[in-house]
């Protein structure tokens, strides 16, 4: 497994990275514990070093999973990121975002101890909370490194404004963003930032909740997960959509690869700064990924995939209208 430099003062990292979200709840089909933590052990033993949680994901849920499939495993070698932020209720609803600093330092003492580790390598809030000065909330995870208790600091959907007053306050490591194929919003201004102040991106949605897998079909329209509330699985767009992704299987097949190893590889061909992270629930599916990194694209790939999805291609928002309203990423540059 290859490795890249999560910006100029991030770890170095496995250049594809696992996303565990998925792993928990049914937002993706139903979760299956036995074979999410067998997966996990398949991404260590494979190179796998960045692991992604956060500890809204299924109220904690996520986390303890990890711990689990830590356990006994070089703690050294692996690289947990984990986001916070997000408020949940019993019935697993969310209540918005809260990210001040005395939430801050309650959220990391609570995940620490679920995931019976003694840092966490790279701290982030998962959205921007529009009540609290990203300064200040930047500034309290720079208190926890200062403890030990946080490895770096990174943000997640934020736009270049945002960036830019994060790291005035302390140097940021990454950049958790979606970007795929289809998921071109960070190329506005947002990555040419980053790559500006050496921030690295670790790119998530690169199959875009697998639209662009090459195993999602129209007959799948209305599965009880959270696909369901997404435009772009939706009627017409998700007919739209799904003609891309032919015109990508039509290139995979002439390279003798699949889709989601064609759409992976696209993002990895974008700079050596951005780490894909792949959410694989099933050790089928991460062989499948994993293979995406022994695929080099050459410029008339490349240039074939822009023909078949141009930037602006893709049918629907990437989240609903409620969810969109959350992103500062798409607020402008």
């Amino acid at each position: 497994m290859q490795t890249r430099q999560l910006g100029n003062t991030g770890p170095q990292v496995a250049q594809i990275g696992l996303g565990l979200m998925g792993m928990s709840q049914d937002w993706y089909g139903p979760a299956d514990r036995a074979e999410a933590i067998a997966t996990i052990h398949a991404a260590l033993d494979a190179g796998v070093t960045l692991l992604d949680t956060g500890d809204f994901y299924a109220m904690g849920h996520n986390e303890l999973l990890l711990r689990e499939a830590l356990a006994g495993r070089d703690r050294d070698g692996v690289q947990v990121s984990v986001k916070f932020g997000g408020l949940r209720d019993p019935a697993g609803g969310f209540g918005g975002i809260d990210n001040r600093p005395v939430a801050v330092r309650n959220f990391a003492a609570y995940s620490l101890q679920r995931l019976g580790i003694e840092h966490i390598d790279i701290y982030r809030p998962a959205r921007l909370d529009p009540a609290v000065p990203i300064e200040d909330t930047v500034g309290a995870i720079a208190d926890l490194i200062k403890g030990g208790y946080v490895k770096h600091i990174g943000l997640s959907e934020v736009g270049a404004e945002t960036l830019r007053r994060a790291h005035a306050v302390h140097p940021i490591a990454d950049l958790q963003i979606e970007y795929s194929m289809i998921s071109r919003g960070i190329e506005n201004g947002i990555l040419s930032t980053c790559r500006e102040l050496g921030i690295g991106i670790t790119a998530y949605g690169v199959l875009s909740r697998g639209l662009i897998s090459g195993h999602w079909s129209a007959q799948r329209e209305g599965e009880a997960d959270i696909r369901g509330a997404s435009p772009r699985f939706q009627g017409e767009n998700l007919q739209r959509n799904l003609v891309l992704v032919e015109q990508v299987r039509a290139i995979a097949a002439a390279m003798g690869v699949t889709v989601a190893q064609v759409a992976i590889a696209w993002v990895l061909a974008q700079g050596a700064d951005i780490v894909p992270l792949v959410g694989a629930r099933t050790r089928v599916r991460l062989d499948e990924a994993l293979g995406a990194g022994r695929i080099t694209l050459s410029e008339a790939d490349l240039a074939g995939l822009a023909a078949a999805v141009p930037p602006d291609a893709a049918a629907g928002a990437r989240y609903s209208a409620h969810s969109m309203a959350f992103l500062d990423s798409e607020k402008g540059a």
